[in-house]
């Protein structure tokens, strides 16, 4: 990159911005026929989308401090670095700097491609997924200020359309025989394990609550705009799991969702008519498309800063004159272009969730370390609520884990060995240094 353009920080908006897209994405549009197969309740349904936001809530709360109190890009890879170990803090940027977001945006770039073929059939679908990648990391590649102004547009399209589509639902669709007020057997269906597993996934679907860790450095007066923005952020995504699903179940027959995964498009179509798949597919590509610039954006900084930290790794951190992280990025680009032309993300995604979800464990229970090892350390932002929120998030994390293993116990045991894997990297990577910078 030659632009001689000054590097420029960006606003609380914009990172309010990247955390609701990287939080939207499909999984509300497709998990709702599931969950109704085993809670056949208007409210047990909304409470449940409910509770998974008040869980996102805790953990983003968790992350505004340790991003007030530790400002650096890098997310848990630098919260857990400077908090245990080094090591521990590799082990979460080894699968960031990896598969963790490559495999996501491969995952949704083939998804915009899928609906995009489905609205224009003579689109090919894997040129679609292709062409989305390679032109949102040219975006990327030129400015902050581009890749600013591309976000946002994007994901206001996204919220804005999503707004829409849920007062349409509730203003023109029949209402359906369903009641979003409790029942006695709602109680019995709280406590059931469908409802246990279904949340497992509901948290899955608000993945994404923590983005704004990984880009701390780029954004203007972080220790007040970091947190402001994961709290804005999973609000406003609350809200719109909340609505869309109360909506679904407003305008749309049980019967006819149960077990079924285009849930939007059968909403859709009772909405709108014949024209109503369309209508939601095109939602869901503008949606997909801000949820792959949050992560081409958000991504590739994790890989810098362990650049940034470890000599052997000193090659990601190179960067442009307009401070944008080349090597970084054109390395996550090569990942994601790889899984799509192989289609290998799919049985990746499966693996790493354990993963991801044992990593911000560790991160807010960090939160907790670090308050007692250091209670002097300046703290601009704290968790409100300390020590019930960050609790209740490692709680329900614990909860989650042992549901994963239990339902997935390959791929868990998969992701534990890739974060061995990860040690020995380390231990050829951290040769020379003494950790990283800021412990």
């Amino acid at each position: 990159m030659t632009t001689n353009r000054p590097a420029s920080k960006i606003s609380c908006a914009t990172a309010t911005a990247i955390v609701v897209a990287n939080m939207i994405g499909t999984g509300v549009f497709t998990s709702l026929g599931f969950q109704i197969a085993g809670i056949p309740s208007g409210f047990a349904i909304v409470f449940l989308w409910v509770i998974g936001g008040l869980i996102a809530l805790c953990g983003a709360l968790a992350y505004g401090e340790l991003a007030a109190a530790l400002p650096r890009s890098g997310g848990e890879y630098h919260f857990l670095s400077g908090i245990f170990h080094p090591a521990v803090g590799f082990l979460a940027g080894w699968i960031s700097a990896t598969v963790g977001f490559a495999a996501p945006i491969a995952l949704s770039a083939m998804a915009f491609a899928t609906y995009l073929h489905g609205i224009f059939p003579a689109v090919p679908p894997l040129w679609a997924a292709l062409a989305l990648v390679w032109i949102v990391t040219l975006v990327h590649l030129r400015d902050a200020r581009t890749g600013s102004a591309f976000q946002n547009v994007f994901t206001l399209l996204k919220v804005v359309l999503s707004l829409a589509f849920i007062a349409a639902g509730f203003a023109f669709a029949r209402r359906q025989p369903v009641t979003f007020f409790p029942a006695l057997s709602d109680a019995g269906l709280i406590c059931s394990a469908p409802f246990a597993v279904s949340l497992v996934f509901v948290m899955y679907a608000y993945s994404g609550w923590n983005a704004a860790t990984y880009i701390t450095a780029e954004v203007r007066d972080p220790s007040k705009s970091v947190p402001r923005s994961l709290l804005a952020g999973t609000l406003v995504v609350m809200a719109l799991y909340v609505g869309l699903n109360a909506v679904f179940l407003y305008s749309t027959p049980i019967d006819q969702m149960r077990n079924q995964v285009e849930i939007g498009l059968i909403a859709g179509r009772h909405i709108f008519g014949a024209v109503g798949g369309n209508i939601v597919g095109g939602i869901i590509c503008l949606g997909l498309v801000s949820s792959v610039s949050s992560m081409v954006w958000v991504g590739p900084r994790v890989a810098m800063t362990m650049g940034e930290d470890l000599p052997a790794l000193r090659w990601l951190a190179v960067k442009s004159r307009t401070e944008r992280p080349v090597a970084a990025i054109g390395w996550q680009f090569a990942i994601v272009n790889v899984l799509i032309l192989t289609a290998t993300f799919e049985k990746v995604l499966l693996y790493i969730q354990f993963t991801l979800i044992f990593c911000s464990f560790l991160t807010v229970l960090g939160l907790i370390v670090l308050r007692i090892r250091r209670p002097d350390l300046p703290r601009p932002c704290r968790a409100w609520g300390y020590p019930v929120t960050p609790l209740v998030f490692l709680g329900f994390s614990v909860f989650m884990m042992y549901f994963t293993i239990r339902e997935r116990p390959v791929e868990s045991l998969a992701g534990i060995a890739t974060l061995l894997a990860g040690l020995v990297v380390y231990a050829v990577s951290a040769r020379g240094t003494s950790g990283p910078v800021g412990r």
